[in-house]
């Protein structure tokens, strides 16, 4: 065993907590001195909060605003609140957070919510709650998706979650456990994981420079339940790892990312497709999703479990039936070889090749952040007031590269790059 091994191997808890708050914030976040930072957060996670509010302060912010949410609070609407109210979202609450952003501040958001927490609430309410939380976010959420400020999401483990990835062990093995996986999957574990992060993303970067080169016009996925062909977005680029936001802070959004991604074209996607992990949206458990488009719109939606939320789902708006985004995933990535289902999407997505249905990434397009959203339209890139990720790699996925030509390229065999 190596030094650096030994080194990383008797790091207690706080000191990896520590380094993830430090990643964070340098690598994840990119946090310029004089900047705000705006964080969300559940109090489960509390102790990851307070540390990355420290790297903050010690990086130079001027002023850390982090919002908390309660998730046994969010459980007593559902059990009193008036029928009525579940059409309204706190839309003050929301315009100040793009307010915030419009005037420079960062944002960060710290996933480890509990994956099940409204699975037996009325789908009909969950539904209605999602679409007045999605239309309030409205505002803020274009200026994440067009990259005008620099974000990121990082994790922490909680209790609830814990329990649904490790449902057989006591609660505070469960916990360390899921704290293990979460340290590892964010390279926290390493000798210098800011130095790891840095080689990571030039990794990634360098994927997604082989990908623009090719210019593919379609992507042939092909597996047991799925045989779909996605159309790409015209004058579409391939992104993986960090990026300039327009503010000009570099950044890596999702913390941990194995993927590169791009933007398919919202009316050129056919064929059907099955999921092959669970998604968690906003409370529900959403498993075994089967989905077949034409013309780039779901013409029909079915699942084993949450199947009625995951209708009201895409019935938000026109562009919630149809593609923003499709990333490719090796199945050997660090969190599908973990073996561990985290019924989290900021995991799962990074260990499968996935689609998102909703809003594009106007980055993924040249030019993207300086067009109108007419011209974005007319490039393919979709609209909506969601974006939601499920995935779909596996093991047995194959994907092929079809050309404007016709010809054909294979790019995955089996789950891995070919």
């Amino acid at each position: 065993m190596s030094a650096a091994t030994l080194e990383t191997a008797s790091l207690t808890h706080e000191q990896k907590l520590d380094r993830l708050a430090e990643v964070a914030i340098q690598v994840g976040l990119g946090l310029k001195r004089g900047q705000e930072l705006v964080m969300t957060a559940t109090l489960d996670t509390l102790p990851l909060v307070r540390r990355i509010t420290e790297h903050a302060y010690r990086n130079g912010a001027t002023l850390v605003t982090t919002l908390l949410t309660d998730e046994e609070s969010t459980l007593l609407r559902y059990q009193y609140g008036d029928n009525e109210s579940f059409d309204y979202a706190a839309a003050w609450l929301y315009n100040g957070m793009a307010a915030a952003y419009k005037s420079g501040a960062a944002r960060l958001a710290i996933a480890g919510g509990n994956p099940g927490l409204l699975s037996q609430q009325a789908p009909e309410k969950v539904g209605r709650a999602n679409s007045a939380v999605s239309k309030a976010y409205r505002p803020a959420l274009e200026l994440i998706t067009r990259h005008d400020i620099n974000w990121t999401i990082v994790a922490a483990a909680t209790p609830a979650w814990a329990a649904t990835v490790f449902p057989n062990l006591p609660a505070d093995q469960a916990l360390a456990k899921l704290w293990d996986a979460i340290f590892a999957a964010s390279r926290c574990d390493l000798a210098d994981p800011v130095k790891a992060w840095r080689e990571h993303d030039a990794g990634l970067h360098r994927r997604a420079d082989l990908m623009n080169q090719k210019r593919y016009s379609a992507l042939h996925f092909q597996a047991v339940g799925t045989d779909l062909r996605v159309g790409l977005a015209d004058d579409h680029l391939w992104l993986g790892g960090g990026m300039h936001a327009q503010n000009g802070q570099y950044c890596i959004p999702n913390m941990p990312t194995e993927e590169v991604f791009t933007t398919p074209h919202k009316e050129r996607t056919e064929g059907h497709v099955t999921s092959t992990k669970p998604l968690s949206y906003q409370g529900t458990m959403i498993e075994g999703i089967r989905v077949r488009f034409e013309g780039g719109r779901v013409v029909e939606a079915k699942a084993t479990n949450g199947e009625e939320v995951l209708n009201r789902m895409i019935s938000t708006d026109d562009g919630a039936r149809k593609l923003g985004e499709v990333a490719l995933v090796p199945h050997s990535s660090p969190i599908a070889s973990s073996g561990l289902l985290f019924n989290n999407t900021l995991f799962d997505e990074n260990a499968a090749s996935h689609i998102a249905l909703g809003q594009a990434y106007s980055s993924c397009l040249k030019n993207g952040d300086k067009l109108t959203p007419e011209q974005l339209a007319k490039l393919g890139a979709n609209d909506s007031l969601i974006h939601v990720d499920w995935m779909i790699g596996s093991g047995q996925m194959n994907v092929d590269g079809i050309t404007a030509e016709g010809k054909i390229d294979p790019l995955m065999r089996q789950g891995e790059w070919v």
